[in-house]
């Protein structure tokens, strides 16, 4: 039987999955993601929601509105937060510790037909995963707007992203940034940052390309597919490798990729970013793939501008 209907669709995954089999072994692997992707369907079933299949090392659910199935991606969330944190105990797997959690959901007309669901909010709430950083909730406007007033302050805009395979852009929010990252890390790592004036752009730079993006036009997604804000077309680097993000008076950039990213400072610092994030301040060079350090990976040279500071500064009277 055929029915079209609107509905919240819901895509889990769980990165960190692919290093359990080489980590742990075939067997303990699967036993370690199998209970997992099988722990997610709790807050599914108990939010009204179908789990419509397992994909692996991950789920897909639909709702018939957005809140419950909001609710089940934040209790997806809580649940896998104390999985980790339970895989520092004694006679638990350690493969618990690697895990994340990514979440995105859209709300569209969707054909349910033989046990699967079909159309363009199941494609869409399939590709959010791309542009989701690690323990990151995304959704589209459509499902931002069923949710109560109180729900949507949680979420920030990324403004339009532009989605594998889809010509249109789609507008896409974020829960209240990276869940379990550590607020403090622009001043713990690179200074008290919260103190300086707010940067007016970002300069990347890679070969001929040189774009100047303001915090207005963020986020600026950089990587190989040509719909990429910033493409940078080389095999080490991922499709949607890395994000940009305007947060809080600041650049912020966020590694997705599998291979990681790595960022030198004007002070010669270089810091990994493995599904983490850090603050962009001064200049320096974002390695996509590989360190900056490495000669053959593709750096991308950034510049935090503040235009008042190329400014001339006003004459003072002569005494």
């Amino acid at each position: 039987m055929t029915r079209i209907s609107d509905r919240t669709v819901l895509f889990a995954d769980l990165r960190g999955s692919t290093a359990l089999y080489e980590k742990l072994g075939n067997a303990e692997a699967t036993s370690v993601v199998t209970h997992c992707v099988n722990a997610l369907a709790a807050p599914v079933n108990n939010n009204g929601g179908h789990v419509v299949k397992t994909l692996g090392d991950g789920l897909m659910a639909v709702f018939e509105s957005a809140m419950p199935a909001i609710q089940a991606s934040m209790q997806m969330h809580d649940l896998l937060d104390g999985m980790v944190s339970r895989g520092s105990e004694r006679g638990a797997s350690s493969g618990l510790r690697g895990l994340r959690l990514q979440v995105g959901l859209a709300r569209g007309e969707v054909v349910e037909m033989a046990g699967d669901c079909f159309g363009d909010a199941v494609n869409v709430a399939a590709r959010l995963l791309d542009h989701a950083g690690d323990n990151e909730t995304l959704v589209t406007v459509d499902v931002l707007q069923g949710l109560t007033l109180d729900m949507r302050s949680r979420f920030r805009s990324l403004d339009k992203l532009a989605l594998r395979g889809r010509a249109e852009a789609v507008q896409v929010h974020v829960m209240g940034g990276r869940r379990g990252a550590n607020s403090e890390m622009a001043v713990t790592q690179f200074g008290d940052v919260g103190d300086m004036q707010e940067p007016d752009g970002l300069r990347l730079m890679w070969g001929h390309q040189h774009l100047v993006f303001a915090s207005a036009q963020m986020p600026v997604v950089l990587g190989r597919s040509p719909q990429a804000a910033f493409c940078v077309d080389d095999s080490r680097v991922s499709r949607s490798h890395a994000r940009v993000d305007w947060h809080s008076g600041s650049f912020q950039l966020a590694d997705l990729s599998y291979n990681g990213t790595y960022v030198r400072f004007n002070d010669g610092e270089i810091v990994s970013l493995r599904r983490g994030g850090c603050t962009l301040h001064g200049s320096g060079s974002i390695g996509l793939g590989g360190s900056p350090s490495d000669p053959a990976s593709a750096c991308v040279s950034f510049d935090v501008l503040r235009f008042a500071d190329t400014q001339p500064l006003p004459l003072l009277p002569l005494r």
